[in-house]
């Protein structure tokens, strides 16, 4: 396999997305792997938990960087990736599954809302 031709085309189809797909891709990111993360618990297998608790985390971090402070909205999907981090903090202290469940429900919730909202957008 050509793994070059392969990231190229990966670079291109992330550069020809739409925000809002982009947004959608990174909410199914992160439910991917919190998924992850919770069968690496089960399992007892610490290192794929913390590095799929990590790649949340730089979910989470690149959303917050990323919003447009100019809609009303933004202020309240802040508070709500801030909310996010401190859960994602507790999580790496605890390791207790239910907050796994309780940020993929988040998750699930916001990027419906937003293919929703990308649906109305484009019409489709």
């Amino acid at each position: 396999m050509n793994v070059r031709g392969y990231q190229q085309y990966k670079k291109q189809s992330v550069d020809t997305m739409t925000k809002g797909e982009l947004l959608i891709l990174l909410y199914e990111e992160g439910i991917k792997r919190l998924l992850i993360a919770e069968k690496a618990l089960k399992e007892d297998d610490m290192d794929t938990f913390d590095a799929s608790v990590e790649r949340v985390t730089r979910i989470v971090r690149y959303l917050t960087d990323s919003l447009n402070r100019s809609y009303a909205i933004s202020a309240q999907l802040y508070r709500m990736y801030d909310y996010f981090m401190y859960m994602l903090g507790r999580l790496r202290a605890s390791r207790n599954i239910e907050i796994i469940s309780e940020l993929r429900e988040h998750f699930v919730e916001l990027r419906d809302a937003f293919k929703e909202a990308d649906r109305i957008q484009n019409g489709r």
